[in-house]
């Protein structure tokens, strides 16, 4: 029982000492200590350990045993204290709560004394104002019946006065009164339940009823509708008529103006009907010089008889312009087939030049629901290209207005459209006029280019801008900017259509067409074109002019990429919203990069193809019976030289073009295997469809319709390891003819320069990286191979290639016998690191990505699997 009762005394004791960490934080926060006692997380056993971490130290335990013992008595005497302190506590608060709540009742108390007293303040006040509020409210009601009184006898006599008047005529008065007695029956409308007031109410509405009739029989008397003269004319009578027609029903004043417009308009439908010459298109001057006169007639005659509100003068224009349209429509169905593309703009221009007329006289305020405002003004008109009609000083700003959000066009012409829209239906006689001219446009280029030659090296010519492609889509703003102005709708996707269409035609014609060829039988772009000859074979090299031909045609191709672009946005600028989805002109930028990238493989095969003899001597030559190594070897004289005539031709007439200069140094060096953009695909199936009807039918497969760039470093590579077998001495001057041509290459970008300029960062990684290959291979060759476990590991640190077929390359270069090259092959593929396993584990050792020899192995297979289809 005494250990059970020691027991929960421990538990009872440890859960009143554990403090949640928030207490423990206030204590701390409030008592801060360094006492290793005083914290939460107090361990005895590691107190005891600081205390004695020696059994030398436990001589001094007596020591510590009394400091302990002190510490406790101090502590004891602290509480005793601190207990003792709050003896009385509980007597002194119930003491002050008592206290608080007498203090509590008291002020209860006078609360209620005051509540009463405010009650009997109130009450009196009530008492002492009574009467005055019974004064107010009668002469409230006093005021409000003498003001009734007052509206009733207003409004009494003034519905006599307006049917006396009314029998009269007398319309001038009439319109001021009549608008009275309509603002004083609005205050009796609450008051409708009295028979008297309903009764005022019922002769006031048949007043207006027999008003609206009157006026109109006036107006019908004055201007007739039957009659070829008009028998009336402007009176004082009619203007005040129309006043009163402002306070009348709508309907009364609608009527009005109908019967008025047709009447004036009555005319011209006779004058211009459809049986009639001057109703054709070439006499459409006649219909806007008819109206301009009658416009100036209403002004003399009958300016002041409506009210300016009316806007009666626009109001016939637009009556004008509806009945013009509707009948030029008409008269176009029946006579379709005289439209003739002249006539059609012709009258196309003078009505929009008749709709700005209008704009400039009339704010179109009865087009809309909201009458007497003015569109606002819109921005500054975009331009179909950067450059500004009225000068070249905003071209910059131009450039920056093509990065912003485009907003959408606000009309500057309410009018713009309110005829021209009959001729809508009819443009497709302008679209295809401008068919024709852009075919025969295309043409004059193509004789033009062939009489001319193509631009000649050493001139301002040279890699420049063809001038037609300038002359083109200055033609395709002028087009756009008219086709704009006749319609924003479908006539526009034709139009655009038509942009597309001979886009590429230039582009196949102008551009490619007139690339020099690479084989003499050659019609024109091929897959022969495109793809490395069997080595070996002789490929003519490019002439100067003809270098400067492909970069002129590479700056012009690049333009056109560009100002397509430009094309497409203002395309969809001046097309309406609801068809800008399909304005896409992608596929003929497409067709323009494949032209760039066309031009570039085409300078890349000339100077590979120019340096392949030297390349082809380097693999035949004896390397094993090199005795010495001395300056470079004549093939690598051999490609610096056409290197050094190459590439500053091309540098100078890529000059406006830098990162295309980039792309051919980096094509030159690299091997890569670029598919063709999908607008080409097309192109190529044709292409190899006029070599052999069963061109390519065996498989469709992307992967074959690729460009195959094998360029100049994994050829050197190639070529390294045809070099077989090679002795030590012969393996250094290879090495040093590596680094030689390494040199050459890094300094490409730059290489006859007068200015030097740093090569690019991409550039020169590529180059390092290839170049760097060879110099391993050497390397590898040049160690001793034996020991073989050495050799394998040197080759595996150096190379990092897994691939069998590259180690049994390098043993073929050091002339070893077959045996033990299989001994050494095995061993190989036993100190193959393992590939670590997982998806995102990357190995060691190139296994997956292609070394240049592989992949120069590859394009090999590539072009005999093409070639033996296309045979």
């Amino acid at each position: 029982m005494m250990e059970e009762d020691e027991l929960e005394f421990v538990e009872d004791l440890d859960a009143i000492l554990h403090l949640s960490p928030e207490v423990q934080l206030a204590i701390e926060q409030v008592f801060p200590s360094q006492d290793p006692l005083d914290r939460a997380d107090f361990n005895a056993v590691e107190y005891i350990n600081t205390l004695f971490p020696t059994e030398q130290s436990l001589a001094n335990i007596d020591e510590v045993v009394n400091k302990i013992r002190l510490k406790i008595r101090r502590l004891d005497d602290n509480i005793r204290t601190v207990v003792r302190g709050q003896t009385n506590v509980g007597q002194d608060g119930r003491q002050a709560l008592e206290e608080a709540q007498k203090a509590i009742q008291q002020l209860f108390g006078k609360i209620k004394d005051i509540k009463d007293k405010a009650e009997k303040s109130e009450q009196m006040v009530k008492e002492i104002t009574r009467d005055i509020k019974q004064l107010d409210h009668a002469k409230r009601h006093l005021t409000t019946s003498i003001t009734t009184l007052n509206h009733l006898h207003m409004l009494a006599g003034g519905v006599d006065s307006l049917e006396a008047m009314t029998r009269k005529r007398q319309y001038g008065e009439v319109a001021n009164l009549l608008q009275g007695v309509v603002n004083v029956l609005e205050h009796f409308q609450k008051y409708m339940g009295i028979p008297q007031i309903r009764q005022l109410s019922e002769r006031v509405k048949a007043a207006q009823s027999e008003l609206g009739t009157q006026i109109l029989a006036d107006f019908e008397e004055a201007f007739p509708s039957q009659g070829s003269k008009r028998t009336g004319g402007p009176s004082i009578v009619l203007r005040d008529a129309c006043l009163v027609a402002n306070v009348l029903d709508p309907r009364i004043k609608q009527e009005i103006i109908k019967k008025f417009i047709r009447q004036h308009l009555s005319e011209y439908l006779v004058l211009f009907q459809e049986n009639q010459d001057v109703a054709w298109l070439d006499k459409i001057d006649r219909r806007y010089a008819w109206i301009k006169r009658q416009l100036v007639d209403y002004e003399e005659k009958y300016g002041r008889m409506f009210p300016e509100e009316w806007c009666m003068t626009e109001r016939i224009a637009v009556e004008f312009c509806h009945i013009t349209r509707t009948e030029l429509a008409k008269l176009m169905r029946t006579r379709a087939r005289e439209i003739e593309v002249k006539l059609l703009l012709f009258a196309i221009q003078r009505t929009t030049n008749f709709e700005g007329l209008l704009a400039k006289r009339f704010t179109g305020s009865t087009l809309s629901d909201s009458p007497g405002k003015r569109p606002e003004t819109p921005l500054e008109p975009t331009n179909p290209f950067l450059e500004d009609e009225s000068g070249d000083d905003n071209a910059s700003e131009k450039d920056e207005d093509l990065d912003r959000p485009k907003k959408p066009k606000a009309p500057d012409n309410p009018f713009h459209g309110i005829i021209s829209k009959c001729f809508e239906p009819h443009l497709y006689v302008y679209i295809e006029s401008q068919d024709k001219n852009l075919g025969e446009l295309i043409d004059r280029f193509v004789a033009d280019f062939r009489a001319q030659g193509p631009p000649k090296s050493g001139t301002e010519e040279g890699g420049a801008v063809l001038p037609s492609c300038a002359d083109l889509f200055v033609y395709y703003k002028k087009c756009m900017v008219q086709c704009s102005q006749l319609s924003t709708g479908e006539p526009m996707i034709a139009l655009a259509t038509i942009f597309q269409k001979y886009l590429r035609e230039y582009a196949w014609k102008i551009l490619s067409g007139n690339l020099p060829k690479t084989s003499t039988n050659s019609g024109g772009l091929t897959i022969t074109s495109l793809l490395k000859e069997k080595e070996g074979s002789e490929v003519a090299k490019f002439t100067m002019d003809e270098l400067c031909l492909i970069c002129s045609v590479l700056s012009t191709a690049e333009y056109c990429l560009a100002t397509t672009q430009q094309l497409e946005e203002k395309l969809k600028e001046k097309v309406d919203a609801s068809l800008m989805e399909r304005i896409n002109l992608t596929g003929e930028m497409d067709t323009f990069s494949t032209v760039i990238s066309n031009s570039i493989q085409l300078l890349v095969q000339d100077l590979d193809s120019a340096c392949d003899p030297a390349l082809t001597a380097m693999s035949k030559m004896p390397w094993q019976s090199v005795e010495h190594v001395g300056d470079q070897s004549p093939y690598v004289t051999s490609v610096i030289m056409h290197i050094k005539q190459n590439v500053p031709i091309i540098r100078d007439n890529l000059a406006a073009t830098r990162k295309y200069f980039t792309q051919f140094c980096i094509k030159f060096t690299k091997s890569v295997l670029e598919p063709f953009p999908t607008s080409f695909t097309c192109r190529l199936y044709r292409v190899a469809f006029s070599f052999h009807p069963g061109a390519l039918s065996v498989s469709n497969s992307p992967a074959v319709l690729c460009c195959v760039f094998s360029s100049f470093i994994p050829k050197f590579i190639n070529h390294l390891f045809r070099c077989k077998p090679i002795s030590m001495v012969g393996a250094e001057q290879l090495l040093l003819d590596t680094h030689s041509l390494k040199t050459v290459l890094l300094d490409l970008p730059s290489i006859g320069s007068q200015v030097l300029r740093k090569a690019p960062a991409s550039y020169t990684k590529i180059v390092v990286k290839g170049m760097t290959r060879a110099e391993m291979i050497l390397k590898v060759v040049m160690a001793p191979h034996e020991p073989l476990v050495v050799f394998v590991d040197n080759y595996i640190k150096l190379l990092a290639d897994g691939n069998p077929e590259t180690f049994q390359k390098i043993l073929d270069m050091k002339g070893l016998k077959r045996s033990e090259q299989n001994s050494m092959l095995e061993l190989f593929r036993q100190r193959l690191p393992t590939p670590p396993s997982g998806p995102d584990s990357a190995p060691s050792l190139s296994f997956s990505a292609p070394t240049p020899e592989q992949e120069s192995s590859r394009i090999r297979k590539l072009e005999k699997l093409i070639k033996k289809r296309i045979q």
